[in-house]
């Protein structure tokens, strides 16, 4: 289960999105202290997931950085597509 999904990600603005790195950050920080101090984690798969969420929003603010748009619309065909007919006796 991710902490947060990457469509939400995209919605938010700079400012928020370097708030929500910082508050991913500070969380993440704190359940591994917890566990280097020999305590337990009260839920393992965290850990994991704050560190997708993390590595996902510092990927959009780069794009961002960068003028890099990934636009959904134009998605390239599978391969192994079927050609239509016209176009595969051409």
């Amino acid at each position: 289960m991710a902490i947060i999904k990457i469509s939400k990600i995209r919605e938010l603005s700079d400012a928020e999105l370097k708030a929500k790195l910082f508050e991913f950050q500070k969380e993440l920080n704190a359940e591994r202290g917890m566990l280097a101090t020999g305590g337990r984690a009260a839920n393992p798969g965290k850990i994991r997931g704050l560190k997708c969420a993390v590595a996902r929003i510092m990927t959009i603010l780069h794009e961002r950085k960068l003028g890099v748009r990934k636009d959904e619309s134009k998605k390239p065909a599978a391969k192994g597509a079927k050609k239509p007919a016209a176009a595969a006796k051409q």
